[in-house]
């Protein structure tokens, strides 16, 4: 008799046996990597093989039958569930909760009709293409030596590409990929970025320098079907450079022998739901894994690596000046909104700019992180504003739709015509989004073309591509985004940036909100400036709107020191005790009524006593309600991540004998607390 052990997609932290009778068609018998049918509960449902033996603790007469096995597609390495077992065992979570969501969900279906076409999809998709690459560009000094450090690593070799934005980041990955895939015929190269929107303009590079390679995308906006053929690709090792977001990390690449990090001190590699895990750290772990280099490239790396670059972990590589040789930093000016008062939320000195860059044929960008019209809609007469009958939160009001939308509940009502409480007809919208930001733009420069980029106006698929070609194309003049047009996105002839309404970050009771603000205004300042400037054209330039000029991160942003101020961040978050200088956990709660969830964090609280583990008192989530459900949060803090993990381990068996009616779930490393 054989036995399988299957792991399953459960919250049960064991696997399971069945019992395995080869059929006349399938006499192949199971092997470890294999995906298997097999009946759970009155379901049928895939699972991963980790175990074949021949005897069993389960009593004969409830161990049931295996239904198939897909021996159509080759075992899953054992590397690939080493990576899951690790991510399983650091995030305390069960196997088959990181193994099987981590496939396409056409692999994981009950038939193989999908998994059959695509393998004949595959089986005739060429393998080469005879087109000929695109001319690599000459790299400067700086660049060269970036990419053969990289190229040239033997083992593990964990780098930190530290470069001003436009310095040449992306030509130093291909450079060095280029270098590998000559050296390794099979070479398999992953190359990360943290949002789908930027993977249309890098796959569009590689497959011109790359022509004769095959190339696979994996993130979440693909169809099924070819989310499965890309899978497959980069499972059977034909596809030879892999580009994709956080999930691509945990892809099955067997011939792996590089990893790309693109802007790794995006909190977006951070996953926030289900196993939330980081897609930056997964990756380090599997370099360190596979005894291969991993580049880490930002112009404003997390505070945990650059603590690691400091202290030898990683090796710094560093490109100080842009790519092109006649292209500079953009100059950033502050204009302080007590003297220069705005009007319709735009001082006079920035719509003065914007004149100047239409008046040239330049474009200009407007970066407001806020969509939707307004933040909310008040009445004068009685106070009342637009709450969220279902969060602690406002609804925003969507003036072009008519309709007041939560943006954590998706609620949406229709604009009332006067005051709930008193009747008052004369409703006020308070704040600015970009829509609002838009119309008054409209009507100080309607010849403008002005385009909108959020997430309300790249709701279908395929928008958000649209328009950012539009604006490559030079068909737009002035560019209104959120942090969708922060990052990586290459506007040739945009000279101008203005910032709007950064200051609320300033004051956030988040530790890490001035690291993620001041990586924002960098990044977004980046955007300007990137081509040589033209004869007779306007020196690139950054205004930021703001009530707190003397405030000293913007200091470190109009000098573009990222050194000074990220070693003055470390000082402080040693003095105080926190990451990357003491490691955390995060025990969340939520249920119909709060005490509900507290009371389930109060016993948790002293369920366990371990030696060094701080566990601090249970309290409401900023944002208490979402949805009609009531959120509460205990936080647990430990200098030592091994005393940290072992305190987990013996933690959570005790909170899984607590009788509580609270939902919970626990995060290991949080980023949002």
């Amino acid at each position: 008799m054989t036995i399988i052990r299957v792991a399953l997609d459960t919250p049960l932290d064991f696997c399971f046996d069945y019992r395995w009778a080869a059929t006349a068609g399938d006499a192949a018998p199971p092997r470890i990597g294999q995906l298997a049918l097999v009946p759970f509960g009155r379901r049928e449902v895939v699972g991963l093989i980790v175990a074949v033996d021949v005897a069993t603790e389960v009593p004969a007469d409830k161990l049931k039958d295996a239904l198939a096995i897909r021996s159509q597609l080759a075992p899953l390495s054992e590397q690939w569930r080493a990576l899951c077992a690790f991510a399983a065992d650091y995030y305390q979570r069960p196997l088959g909760e990181v193994a099987l969501p981590g496939l396409p969900k056409n692999l994981r279906a009950l038939k193989t009709t999908a998994l059959d076409r695509a393998l004949k999809k595959l089986a005739k998709t060429a393998a080469a293409h005879d087109a000929t690459p695109a001319a690599a560009p000459l790299l400067n000094p700086a660049q060269q030596a970036a990419a053969d450090a990289i190229a040239g690593a033997q083992g593990f070799a964990p780098h930190l590409l530290y470069g001003v934005t436009g310095s040449g980041k992306t030509e130093v990955y291909l450079q060095a990929a280029a270098q590998i895939l000559t050296r390794h015929d099979d070479a398999q190269i992953l190359i990360l970025v943290p949002e789908i929107n930027l993977t249309p303009q890098l796959e569009g590079n590689i497959r011109v320098r790359f022509p004769a390679v095959m190339v696979a995308t994996l993130h979440s906006s693909l169809a099924e079907g070819e989310r499965m053929t890309h899978w497959l690709a980069a499972h059977l090792g034909r596809a030879r450079i892999v580009l994709g977001t956080r999930l691509a990390i945990l892809a099955s690449l067997p011939q792996l022998k590089l990893i790309v990090i693109d802007e790794e001190h995006d909190p977006s590699y951070k996953q926030q739901e289900g196993l939330r895990y980081s897609a930056r750290d997964l990756a380090v772990w599997r370099a360190h894994q596979l005894e291969i280099p991993i580049v880490l490239g930002s112009a404003t790396p997390s505070l945990e690596s650059w603590q690691h670059a400091q202290t030898g972990r990683y090796r710094k590589l560093e490109l100080r000046e842009r790519a092109v040789a006649a292209a500079v930093l953009p100059a950033v000016h502050l204009i302080d909104m007590e003297r220069n008062k705005p009007l319709d939320g735009l001082t006079p000195m920035l719509i003065a700019a914007l004149k100047l860059r239409l008046q040239r044929g330049e474009q200009s960008l407007l970066f407001l992180n806020r969509r939707g019209y307004a933040p909310v809609i008040a009445c004068d007469a009685c106070g009342w504003i637009s709450n969220c009958s279902r969060c602690t939160a406002f609804m925003v009001l969507h003036k072009p739709e008519h309709r007041l939308r939560c943006h954590h509940c998706s609620l949406e009502l229709r604009i009332p015509r006067s005051c709930p409480t008193c009747g008052n007809v004369d409703l006020q919208p308070l704040g600015r989004g970009t829509q609002r930001v838009e119309e008054g733009l409209q009507a100080i420069f309607p010849e403008a073309r002005i385009t909108r980029i959020d997430a309300d106006s790249t709701r279908r698929k395929g928008s958000a591509q649209a328009a950012f070609d539009t604006v490559h194309r030079g068909e737009v003049d002035i560019l209104i985004g959120t942090q969708m047009v922060a990052k990586g996105h290459d506007f040739k002839n945009l000279t101008l940036v203005g910032i709007l309404n950064p200051d609320t970050a300033l004051f956030s009771q988040d530790y890490r909100a001035s690291e993620r603000l001041f990586a924002q205004l960098m990044q977004v300042a980046g955007r300007a400036g990137r081509a040589a400037q033209k004869e007779g054209g306007s020196a690139s330039e950054v205004l930021i709107q703001t009530r707190y000029p003397q405030h000293p991160l913007y200091a470190a942003v109009v000098n573009h020191d990222y050194d000074h101020f990220a070693t003055e961040l470390l000082a402080e978050r040693q003095q105080a005790h926190l990451p990357p200088y003491l490691y955390q956990a995060l025990l969340r709660a939520e249920a119909r009524e709060l005490v509900t969830a507290i009371d389930f964090l109060t016993q948790a609280a002293t369920a366990v006593e371990f030696p060094g583990v701080t566990i601090n008192d249970p309290i409401p989530m900023t944002m208490t309600r979402v949805a009609n459900v009531d959120r509460a949060q205990l936080l647990i803090e430990c200098p030592s991540r091994p005393a940290l993990q072992a305190f987990l381990k013996v933690w959570l068996a005790a909170l899984r004998a607590i009788k509580t009616r609270a939902k919970w779930s626990l995060e290991v490393d949080p980023v949002d607390i």
